[in-house]
């Protein structure tokens, strides 16, 4: 089946650049577009940081998901790519897609430092996104885009919340 994922808010923009910033991720998403694949298999020819970027591209809605049985006759989880193609229909201020490009392409460790004070900030209750957005004096798409590169993180409405699989 073909699905088209339509790119309308530059946000959305954020999970598709980090789908393939690094060749681990890239060589997985790459596998799970040709045919569906158990998290065991991506670990066998990927390591730990395959199964990682599996568990990205759930977070993200990026892939599907089926049990199926193993050789072993116990079931597995299998993943396959959700969209066939992405269409990319998105008008912004220069100001707003320069928040969503340096979100997605800030350094790991910058990164990881202002995901963990966002995810101690929700808590388990989770916060409205303009109190977060405030509290980190950043604007509601760079907040936006942070969220939307987070595997730990997620929008529920509008309220930031702590991702929960």
């Amino acid at each position: 089946m073909n699905r088209i994922k339509v790119v309308s808010e530059p946000a959305e923009l954020v999970p598709i650049l980090r789908t393939v910033d690094t060749p681990v991720k890239r060589d997985v998403f790459k596998e799970v577009t040709t045919d569906w694949r158990t998290a065991k298999q991506i670990e066998e020819k990927f390591g730990p940081e395959g199964v990682e970027a599996l568990n990205f591209f759930e977070k993200m809605k990026l892939v599907e998901t089926k049990w199926q049985t193993s050789a072993q006759m116990q079931p597995e989880k299998a993943y396959h790519a959700f969209y066939s193609s992405f269409h990319i229909n998105a008008t912004a201020p220069v100001t707003e897609i320069s928040d969503v490009l340096h979100a997605a392409m800030m350094q790991e460790k910058e990164y990881a430092k202002i995901e963990k004070q966002i995810f101690e900030m929700v808590g388990e209750e989770g916060k409205f996104a303009g109190d977060v957005a405030e509290n980190l004096k950043v604007s509601q798409t760079m907040l936006k885009s942070l969220v939307k590169r987070s595997s730990r993180l997620d929008f529920r409405g509008h309220r930031v919340m702590r991702f929960e699989e």
